[in-house]
């Protein structure tokens, strides 16, 4: 059986949790690992069994015994080393966000097209049952009206970022920052139901970091927010943030029902309680009988997005459409990002290039 040979640029956490998702996906395998120090490229190829790593994007792109890469490195390169993957003929599995914004993003799925390779972000809740099973129960809600999508886990690196620190999770030479890393959950799982929004209205807490140089224009950076999405018939809310932890469900009200869900990054508990007329006016709110549907929660639910990715690199013609839709699902969500960030003031040198 051909197995999609792929290789790894990044070292962080997630990639550790790819390559596990990666090992149970029968037609791909690990081929090679990329870092800046040829040392720590050969400590992470041998740690996970390879025997092939780089320290140079340039020999990595031309490599015969690789045939895609998955980019796990901060935002701010991710389209710069994709373009040149890409360009070498290499498909591509691009960590969340895909690009800085929507124009490098329409440029790598352009870029892509034009040469026959795959390219797709590694927007994990949008793959596998459970962002399947919200599809489906939502029908369940009648009308949609209005509902609120929330994602915020505080991180541990916000105590560098008040000492003064220059951290990549906040930079914005990094494309980074709270919209970027976490609000892209919520904003995937929305542009998955229900598309681009007629108008966005943005609002978000905000810091100043430490300029890199004189009249430095990309200073500012978002920690948390919020946004109104608004649809021809309904409001959906976006909540989100990383200096603070949200318990609260997600959910979407309609004229037939209030669904619930856990949190957006992996939607897998859902609770659904129907709307049931009392003949009241006021008093009552007409609640139904609550129904819960929990899916077993996979130990690992990236291993949907590389199935997605290996058999579409092998030219599974079943899987065009969803690269497609999944493609402009991530255009939506820049588009919608670069209009949140107009809002509140957030620049990154990528927007000028």
């Amino acid at each position: 059986m051909a197995k999609v040979r792929v290789a790894t640029i990044g070292r962080s956490h997630i990639t550790e949790l790819f390559l596990d998702a990666l090992s149970q996906v029968e037609k791909a395998t690990y081929a090679a690992a990329y870092s800046r120090k040829l040392e720590d490229a050969k400590a992470f190829a041998e740690a996970h069994g390879v025997s092939l790593w780089f320290d140079s994007l340039d020999d990595l792109a031309e490599s015969d015994e690789v045939d895609a890469v998955y980019i796990a490195t901060p935002n701010g390169l991710h389209a710069k080393q994709a373009k040149q993957m890409i360009e070498a003929g290499k498909h591509v599995l691009v960590e969340k966000s895909f690009a800085a914004n929507q124009k490098l993003g329409q440029e790598l799925i352009d870029l892509a097209r034009e040469k026959h390779v795959v390219a797709l972000e590694a927007a994990r809740n949008t793959f596998g049952p459970g962002p399947e099973k919200l599809q489906e129960l939502i029908e369940r809600v009648g009308t949609p009206r209005k509902g609120t999508i929330r994602f915020s886990k505080i991180t541990s690196r916000i105590a560098k970022l008040k000492a003064g620190e220059r951290v990549n999770i906040f930079d914005p030479y990094m494309a980074a920052g709270s919209l970027m890393d976490i609000g892209v959950y919520p904003l995937e799982e929305v542009m998955q139901l229900f598309g681009k929004p007629e108008s966005v209205k943005a609002s978000a807490l905000t810091h100043k970091v430490e300029p890199k140089c004189d009249n430095d224009p990309y200073t500012l950076i978002d920690l948390a927010g919020e946004a109104i999405l608004t649809y021809p018939l309904f409001l959906i809310d976006i909540s989100y943030g990383k200096v603070s932890n949200d318990y609260l469900s997600s959910q979407l009200e309609g004229d037939a029902g209030t669904l619930l869900w856990d949190e957006a990054s992996l939607p897998y508990k859902f609770r659904f309680i129907p709307y049931v007329s009392s003949g009241e006016a006021f008093g009552s709110r007409g609640n139904g009988k609550a129904e819960d549907i929990n899916l077993e929660v996979p130990k690992n639910d990236m291993v949907f997005e590389v199935q997605v990715f290996a058999n579409a690199v092998l030219g599974d013609k079943e899987n065009d459409k969803t690269v497609f839709e999944h493609q402009q699902n991530t255009l939506n969500v820049l588009a919608v990002s670069d209009e949140i960030r107009r809002q509140i003031g957030v620049k990154f040198p990528q927007d000028d290039e």
